[in-house]
């Protein structure tokens, strides 16, 4: 009788995944944060800066569920791959944007990235671990890939001050080409370490996977729920996501430096959190760690927006709240999602979910500089953390698995599990 050897937390393939990962976000990091300020210094206004953000959602909007059903039919590492490529492409009107209206192409090409990156992340992590262990896996490896929220803003914002924008982004970039140089040699690996007909793109499985996956939206269960109030949580995030860091330089004064350093404290904090966020997921459930962080999120807010005149330090303060809210109910929400539909769904699922956007919330940035330009510079931050809040009463009473008999993934199909070599 063969003898099944117990596997490590984290396999080799994974952590060479995660390292690719943190090269490929590091670069991302080091200017995501500070892109709206890039945005003001080509001359962009308050409700520019709405409408930008607002236009840059209409092409992931179209690619996020491509992207997971490319996923579902072409691997993990291969998606990954492909979008890398995109992702490097994307730099280069970056850098040689001269007006804030260019940025655009860059947001749109960067869109295939994140569309094929992102659902294969969440979906390969889930097929790496079992049922048992898979809050604690995810936890893990956010844990892992937050190096990426510690060291790239205090990076972007150090390089921005003493350097400027273009050379910031073009180290950036760097970061991010090695990662591509990374990712197509784990794909170019993963693609010789198959047996049988490779895999190809066809849009009666994509028809199919749709078919299926529109089944469990508007089933009534725990899918529609959590689309419903990820819809809501969304809009309201959009409101006031990318004004942030306007909102901490005109209002609370604070460097190019400085909100380096604040957004990173979101990331030590959320390293911190994630793995026993993840612990406690497997051992009381998702829907408990998952209602948990929107309660620490929505507290951080408001007290990012009440931080009086002088008082610098609790942006610290918020932004750590913020990191534990997010690592705790990070791994408990992918958790979730990954045992609420089966296996060849869950490029679509993820993709769905992901990126969290939506036709509901498509004008919701540009509503938020609305809301800044009439009502004052804390309007969208309160109706965000009011929503969230308020998010917790649907996450409590409708997060709940169907109780079927569940399916023992401890033995992962073969066909899964890439060999990479050398």
């Amino acid at each position: 009788m063969e003898t099944v050897k117990k596997q490590p937390l984290l396999s080799g393939i994974l952590i060479l995944f995660l390292t690719a990962m943190i090269f490929a976000n590091i670069g991302g990091s080091m200017y995501d944060g500070l892109l709206p300020l890039y945005l003001k210094e080509l001359d962009a206004d308050i409700t520019d800066i709405g409408l930008f953000f607002t236009l840059a959602m209409i092409v992931p909007l179209f690619l996020q569920i491509l992207g997971g059903w490319v996923s579902d039919s072409l691997g993990r590492l291969r998606a990954i791959a492909i979008g890398s490529v995109f992702g490097v492409l994307g730099y280069i009107p970056l850098l040689l944007a001269d007006t804030w209206q260019w940025l655009l192409l860059a947001t749109a090409v960067g869109a295939v990235a994140r569309s094929l990156v992102g659902p294969s992340f969440d979906a390969f992590i889930a097929e790496h671990s079992t049922e048992q262990n898979r809050g604690r896996v995810y936890g893990i490896s956010q844990a892992i890939f937050m190096i990426v929220a510690v060291v790239g803003p205090p990076l972007g914002g150090w390089l921005t001050g003493a350097y400027g924008f273009k050379l910031m982004l073009f180290v950036a970039g760097v970061f991010y080409f090695i990662a591509m140089i990374m990712r197509l040699s784990m794909a170019r690996e993963a693609t010789k370490g198959e047996t049988g007909e490779k895999k190809k793109l066809s849009f009666s499985d994509l028809k199919t996977n749709l078919g299926a996956m529109i089944g469990l939206i508007f089933s009534g269960g725990l899918i529609t729920w959590m689309l419903i109030t990820d819809g809501l949580r969304d809009i309201s995030f959009q409101f006031s996501g990318n004004l942030f860091p306007v909102y901490m330089q005109e209002v609370g004064g604070l460097s190019y430096q400085q909100i380096g350093w604040v957004t990173s404290m979101f990331g030590v904090f959320m390293m911190l959190s994630t793995f026993p966020g993840g612990w406690l997921s497997d051992k009381v459930g998702e829907r408990f760690c998952i209602a948990l962080g929107m309660v620490l999120l929505s507290a951080s807010l408001f007290i990012l927006v009440l931080i009086p005149e002088g008082a610098q330090w609790l942006y610290f303060v918020g932004w750590g709240v913020a990191g534990v809210g997010a690592g705790i109910s990070g791994p408990a929400y992918q958790s979730l999602i990954s045992k609420a539909v089966p296996q060849k769904l869950r490029g679509l699922a993820f993709g769905l979910f992901s990126t969290s956007l939506g036709v509901v919330s498509l004008p919701a940035p540009w509503i938020g500089g609305q809301l800044w330009q009439r009502f004052g510079p804390s309007a969208p931050f309160t109706i965000t953390a009011v929503v969230i809040m308020l998010s917790v009463i649907p996450i409590w009473l409708k997060f709940k698995l169907p109780k079927t008999e569940e399916t023992s993934e401890t033995a992962l199909p073969e066909e899964n599990i890439p060999v990479v070599t050398g």
